[in-house]
C-alpha cells in the first residue's frame, strides 16, 4: 500500500474533520471514547484528543450530551449550519464561465468598529472574494445565496450592499484578477497538497479497482482502517480550499493554473477511499456502542 501521507493538521481539525464526515445525523453525538479510537488510528493519543475535545467545547463547536445514560458530545447548531452551507463547496462547486455575472460586495463600516470591518474582511475573502478597492469586493454570482447567508448569520449585512453586475472591460481579464486575488499563494496551497497526494488517484485505483461499492464489499479489516488514515487527514487539508479557490473561469487563470488537478485529485481519492473509511469509523462507533450498551 502506498504510505499514508502525513499532512500539518491538529487534533481539532481533524476532529471537526470527522464530525463533520461521521457525527452530523439525528443521534450522531459520539462519546470521547469512539474519538480516541479514531485519533489513535490516525496516530494521535489519548490525552491531546480529550484536551481538543475541551477546546472545541469551550469555542462552542461541540456540545454535550447524554444518550442512553453516555456522555457524549455533537457539533452545535451553529456549526451545523456552517457545515451544511460548504458541502456545495467542498464536494461539488460551480466554476463560473466568462458569461456569468459578478456579485459586488460594497461596504462601509463606522471607524469605531473597525473589529467588524476586519471581520467582514475576513468572512469575504472566506467565501471567495477578491478585493478591487477599499470596501469593494467581487465574486463569481454563484455564491450570492450564500454570501448572503452567511453575512447575515454573523450580523454584518448591515454594512455591505450586494449586487449582481456585469464588468464592462475590453480588456483582458488575467492582469486584473491578479489583482484582486491572491493567485500566487493559492497556487502555492495547490502546490503543498500535490506534494503530499499527487498520483494517489491512480494508486488507489489500482488497489481497489475503479467500482466502489465492488471494493466496499471486498473490503478487509485492514484496508478500511488505511482508508480511514488515509481519507481523513486528506480531507481535513482539502476542506481549506474550496473557500480560498473562488473558482474563477480558466480563462482568466494562469496558463499553468493547478486548481483542476488539484480537484481532479482529491475527487479520485475521494471516490475510492471515502466508502471505505466511512465504513471503518461506523465499525468504531457501532462496536463501541455495543460495548457501552453491555
Amino acid at each position: 500500500m502506498l504510505a499514508v501521507p502525513a499532512p500539518p493538521v491538529r487534533h481539532q481539525q481533524l476532529i471537526v474533520t470527522i464530525y463533520g464526515l461521521y457525527g452530523r445525523g439525528s443521534g450522531d453525538a459520539l462519546p470521547v471514547s469512539v474519538l480516541i479510537s479514531m485519533l489513535g488510528t490516525l496516530g494521535y493519543d489519548a490525552p491531546g484528543v480529550r484536551s481538543s475535545v475541551s477546546r472545541l467545547k469551550a469555542k462552542g463547536v461541540l456540545k454535550s450530551v447524554r444518550r442512553d445514560g453516555v456522555a457524549k458530545y455533537e457539533l452545535s447548531d451553529s456549526v451545523m449550519d456552517v457545515f451544511r452551507e460548504g458541502d456545495r463547496r467542498i464536494f461539488a462547486p460551480e466554476r463560473a464561465t466568462p458569461l456569468d455575472a459578478w456579485v459586488m460586495a460594497v461596504f462601509s463600516v463606522p471607524e469605531s468598529l473597525r473589529n467588524r470591518r476586519h471581520q467582514l474582511r475576513t468572512e469575504l475573502s472566506a467565501l471567495g472574494f477578491g478585493c478591487v478597492a477599499s470596501g469593494v469586493w467581487i465574486a463569481p454570482h454563484q455564491i450570492l445565496d450564500q454570501a448572503r447567508e452567511r453575512l447575515a448569520s454573523r450580523g454584518l449585512m448591515q454594512y455591505v450592499d450586494l449586487f449582481k453586475s456585469d464588468y464592462l472591460f475590453d480588456g483582458p481579464m488575467r492582469p486584473k484578477i491578479a489583482e484582486w486575488w491572491d493567485l500566487q499563494a493559492i497556487d502555492e496551497q495547490f502546490g503543498e497538497f500535490l506534494a503530499l497526494y499527487d498520483g494517489a488517484g491512480e494508486v488507489w485505483s489500482g488497489l481497489v479497482g475503479d467500482n466502489p461499492e465492488a471494493a466496499l464489499a471486498e473490503s478487509t479489516a485492514e484496508l478500511r482502517r488505511y482508508a480511514f488514515q488515509f481519507y481523513v487527514p486528506m480531507l481535513t487539508v482539502w476542506r481549506r480550499f474550496p473557500y480560498r479557490d473562488p473558482n474563477l473561469p480558466l480563462e482568466y487563470l494562469p496558463e499553468n493554473w493547478r486548481g483542476p488537478l488539484v480537484r481532479q485529485t482529491f475527487q479520485a481519492i475521494h471516490r475510492l477511499a471515502a466508502p471505505l473509511a466511512a465504513a471503518y469509523a461506523q465499525e468504531l462507533i457501532h462496536g463501541r456502542d455495543r460495548l457501552v450498551s453491555h
